[in-house]
């Protein structure tokens, strides 16, 4: 695979001293990238159920949860599922390795490496940090669930297959501070700034009014937990894309679907389908943030949402990245 990373980010933490600090067993488990696949694909299962298989009876009762649990449709920008059950510590070497690919398989083969990068980036050295992983549900339940949970992650799948269906349907983070907390307008080396330069080649395709209308003198959502997915369904803010023409519309679809290329194809694929087939398109509104949230007030807008009663995106660039996701499916 060629290398994705920017010269400064694969000096961020080296092999050297990931090993030298953490030693070389704990550093393998904490970075799962840094070790080679080693688990052969069972013939049918898929690789979240091949995980789910190997469990023992202590870590069945710690990470398998019903398929109601509150946390379900919970989403932050750093949580565990189960915090007392890390990847670190709880699990073999082969099922920690089961669960890199699981990981890696949620993501566009090109962008798996910056994926792997973001993770271990924002451990910030401390392998306390490692993420936790569960299940939601039994390989009895057409709704099983596998979940991936740390500092800037929460990524979801349906357990039964290796398929992509659109992301569980249920709430998704990503996010990312490259060089420092407070990053510059440019956010050098942040693997999702790329969604923020393909949204602003949108604005920049509107009309002057349009332009106006998109951008709001208001606040972004508040990002507590339950408030940033929470669908409004009246007082949306910003351009209704229901006033966009046929070509502008087009454009925002194909500009949503840029925007999610980090992801698994099959991810991608249904969630545009979920988003054509129920024509929510005529339902988006889409806001752009000044003040504080442009930064350096370049009017390269580093915060934005895209919303509708149905459906929450919302992508915030100060003072770094964050990017939720929840669209039903």
């Amino acid at each position: 695979m060629n290398s994705l990373l920017a010269p400064f980010d694969r000096k961020f933490l080296s092999r050297r001293e990931i090993l030298r600090t953490l030693g070389a067993t704990a550093a393998f488990t904490a970075f799962p990238s840094l070790r080679a696949a080693t688990t052969p694909a069972a013939a049918k299962d898929s690789l979240p159920t091949q995980f789910y298989k190997s469990l023992t009876e202590e870590q069945h009762s710690k990470i398998v949860l019903p398929l109601d649990h509150p946390q379900r449709g919970y989403v932050s920008n750093w949580w565990y599922i189960c915090p007392d059950q890390r990847l670190h510590t709880f699990y073999t070497k082969d099922q920690q390795d089961l669960v890199r690919q699981i990981f890696e398989s949620l993501h566009h083969p090109d962008h798996r490496e910056k994926m792997n990068w973001q993770v271990q980036k924002d451990l910030m050295g401390n392998i306390k940090n490692t993420p936790s992983v569960g299940f939601f549900g039994t390989p009895a339940d057409p709704d099983f669930e596998f979940i991936y949970t740390g500092h800037h992650v929460t990524r979801r799948c349906h357990a039964h297959t290796d398929q992509g269906l659109g992301f569980g349907g249920r709430p998704i983070f990503y996010g990312n501070f490259a060089k420092a907390f407070n990053e510059t307008k440019d956010h050098e080396g942040n693997p999702f700034w790329y969604q923020g330069l393909v949204f602003n080649e949108f604005v920049q395709a509107l009309d002057g009014k349009q332009q106006e209308k998109i951008l709001v003198g208001r606040e972004p959502r508040d990002e507590s937990p339950a408030k940033v997915i929470e669908k409004r369904k009246t007082d949306l803010p910003g351009l209704s894309a229901a006033d966009l023409t046929k070509d502008q519309q087009a454009k925002l679809l194909e500009t949503m679907r840029r925007m999610l290329v980090c992801f698994r194809p099959d991810d991608v694929a249904a969630t545009m389908k979920t988003i054509e087939d129920k024509n929510l398109v005529q339902r988006l509104f889409i806001s752009c943030y000044g003040g504080k949230y442009d930064i350096a007030s370049d009017k390269v807008w580093d915060t934005w949402q895209i919303e509708s009663p149905d459906f929450v995106w919302y992508f915030r660039g100060h003072p770094h990245i964050h990017g939720y996701f929840h669209l039903p499916v």
